[in-house]
């Protein structure tokens, strides 16, 4: 049998540093250094006979002969990695997990993940970053964040996990100051608690296409914080239904508007493993899948 069998370490370093896009970048997915991606490339390279990377300063990028080894290797090893997950049992995934997500998610889903996820899972160990903020996956070193809405292009792994309704609340006591709003006309003159992000406040956008930019003395760059406000009688909040849902059922906020339709938006899982993620990363996926399609009513 042929030698670069035996290389194992070096195919999947070529296949993750191809994925991650840089050796720096695959090792921090790997768990190794930058120094240890790179030999086990180099004698990969010394085994074929052949360069598969061009290598500059910031860039790295495929020799012909490089393309045409990942577009056979990478297949083969997604294959063996699924094969290698099935017979995996749940308990023997081991391992820290690195996540973020956003805080009102994460204050939905925390009774599950510790007495459910973690449970079934003893050998894992999870840095759990609850916030609202679009991390750098790659640069602050995550394995796996969770994030509603648009997700800008980019070379991440993308997954939709769930599609969320979304509502406008307000407090019963706001509406009794201001009045329930029976048009997006009405709608446009009541104070908002504003969701800003990156500096602006972001529009509000209703299924036919009709815009309005919120308005109000408060702004708030996190659902924990806009739902706080709109209970204390700040404005109206525009949040996703599923972390406003108890407040609704006992009438401590009122959903408005529920003639025009607000758009769902997904939930999404990114990561930079490419192909090859770890079963980690894939278990936490799942569950949390399940989860807020339960909490979604799905």
């Amino acid at each position: 049998m042929s030698s670069v069998l035996n290389q194992s370490a070096g195919l999947v370093a070529f296949v993750r540093a191809v994925e991650a896009g840089s050796f720096s970048a695959a090792a921090r997915n790997a768990g190794t250094t930058p120094s240890a991606i790179s030999k086990a490339v180099r004698r990969l390279e010394g085994e074929l006979g052949a360069r598969l990377f061009r290598r500059s300063t910031h860039t790295l990028s495929l020799t012909p002969d490089g393309q045409l080894f990942f577009d056979r290797v990478a297949p083969l090893l997604r294959e063996l990695q699924d094969s290698a997950d099935a017979m995996r049992s749940a308990d023997g995934v081991r391992g820290r997990l690195r996540v973020s997500m956003p805080g009102e998610l994460g204050r939905l889903l925390m009774e599950a993940i510790t007495t459910r996820f973690l449970v079934a899972h003893p050998h894992l160990e999870l840095d759990l970053a609850l916030a609202d903020r679009h991390v750098d996956v790659i640069a602050e070193g995550y394995d796996v964040v969770f994030r509603v809405g648009t997700v800008p292009a980019s070379e991440l792994r993308t997954r939709t996990l769930a599609d969320l309704d979304m509502a406008l609340v307000a407090s019963p006591a706001f509406l009794r100051r201001a009045g329930e709003p029976d048009s997006i006309r009405e709608l446009r003159e009541l104070p908002f608690v504003r969701y800003v992000f990156g500096g602006r406040t972001l529009p509000l956008v209703f299924a036919d296409g009709t815009t309005i930019t919120p308005r109000g003395r408060l702004g708030l760059d996190t659902g924990f914080g806009l739902r706080a406000a709109a209970l204390s009688g700040m404005g109206i909040a525009y949040l996703m239904k599923c972390t406003v849902q108890d407040d609704l059922d006992r009438g401590d906020l009122i959903q408005l508007m529920r003639d025009q339709r607000l758009p769902a938006l997904p939930l999404r899982a990114l990561h930079a493993f490419g192909g090859l993620a770890p079963a980690r990363v894939r278990l936490l996926s799942d569950f949390i899948a399940r989860e807020m399609q339960r909490l979604a009513g799905a």
